[in-house]
């Protein structure tokens, strides 16, 4: 009884600002308290949740390599010549296989056939058999191949349809009139362009010609053609600056300065790298290529 009242005398004895600030201890106690019994989650708890998340990103997972493994690679048509460590890899070719490409190229050396391909690579006949049908070469090269004495078949139906049509490296601009579609205007475009680069390697080149439509494209392919080896004005990627650059038909100024940085950054381009270069027309390299010289 004593002891109850020194204690209740003790808080008499205290001020107001104190019999507040206990009142304030003892409820904080209390609440980190029940924080404390109420927020501590149990180890199996956590182990569920855990589990649980696992087991959500593994379902992700699983989905993905479905997806992966359900779609086939996709392979378009490209010129062997301008294969890049990156595509001769996803190809199936080996380090050595690609190397000898590379070497052979540095020799401004081209491969022109499957059977060229398989001799300067060394690539297995199943590789060859595999990849061979997704080879797209020039115009003039396919026409070479076509008369050659040594082709193993001919087509003269093909070979003389092929005598009708002009070469559109010698065209004149009243022969690109004749196609309909084309007037004073456009003509002179193609021509200007032919100019500038020396000469067309391939057809496709009649796509990036601005004004022309798909259909005067087609009817463009179905009077002309490169008969022989063209002799293209060559332009030295790692010598000009980004004004000669930009002087090139395929090479707007943003281009030509993303070239001159990578360039300063990296040393002198190869073939190989102009994938690697920002904003290049990677779609259109096997033209474009044939134009440069490293």
């Amino acid at each position: 009884m004593k002891k109850n009242n020194s204690i209740k005398q003790q808080w008499i004895d205290y001020s107001k600002s104190q019999r507040i600030g206990l009142l304030l201890l003892v409820f904080l106690m209390i609440v980190l308290q029940s924080f404390y019994f109420f927020g501590k989650i149990s180890p199996e708890r956590q182990n569920i949740n855990e589990k649980n998340n696992w087991l959500k990103y593994q379902e992700e997972i699983d989905s993905l390599k479905m997806t992966s493994s359900s779609q086939k690679a996709t392979i378009y048509p490209f010129n062997p010549n301008f294969i890049t460590d990156f595509k001769g890899y996803k190809l199936g070719m080996s380090t050595a296989e690609i190397d000898r490409l590379l070497a052979y190229r540095k020799q401004n050396k081209f491969v022109n056939s499957a059977e060229e391909f398989q001799q300067v690579t060394k690539v297995s006949d199943s590789l060859l058999n595999k990849i061979s049908p997704f080879f797209k070469f020039p115009d003039w090269v396919n026409n070479k191949n076509n008369n050659s004495y040594f082709a193993n078949k001919k087509d003269y139906s093909k070979k003389e349809s092929n005598k009708s049509l002009v070469d559109i490296n010698i065209a004149t601009q009243e022969d690109l009139m004749k196609v309909y579609g084309i007037g004073e205007g456009l003509s002179k475009r193609i021509l200007e362009q032919r100019e500038k680069l020396g000469a067309f390697v391939s057809m496709d080149q009649m796509k990036l010609i601005w004004g022309l439509s798909p259909e005067v494209v087609e009817k463009l392919n179905q009077s002309f053609v490169i008969k022989s080896k063209p002799i293209a004005k060559k332009i030295r990627i790692n010598d000009l600056s980004v004004k000669e650059l930009s002087q090139f038909p395929y090479f707007r100024y943003n281009l030509a300065k993303e070239i001159v940085t990578y360039r300063s950054m990296n040393g002198d381009i190869k073939i190989e790298d102009l994938s690697k270069i920002k904003g290049f027309p990677v779609e259109n390299i096997n033209i474009i290529a044939l134009y440069l010289e490293f």
